[in-house]
């Protein structure tokens, strides 16, 4: 995957975790009791673009977070 799309999915991810109020710690805790084996340390590395995202969690992130695949998948802030 192109690291630029992985870094902009990324910071969706982010932005849409801290206007949601949440830590990496919280969204990390939720995406587990979902059935997701994710850790705060790795949920960090999605959101600056060193780590591929998998469709489940992508599911999970639009369930969590309350948005939609557009939103996460955008790639410019328009």
């Amino acid at each position: 995957m192109n690291t630029e799309i992985e870094k902009a999915i990324g910071s969706n991810i982010r932005n849409l975790r801290k206007k949601a109020n949440l830590t990496q710690e919280n969204l990390a805790a939720k995406l587990q009791i979902e059935g997701c084996d994710i850790t705060r340390s790795a949920l960090a590395k999605i959101e600056v673009g060193q780590r591929h995202i998998y469709p489940d969690e992508i599911i999970l992130f639009k369930k969590i977070l309350k948005t939609s695949y557009e939103e996460i998948l955008k790639l410019n802030n328009n």
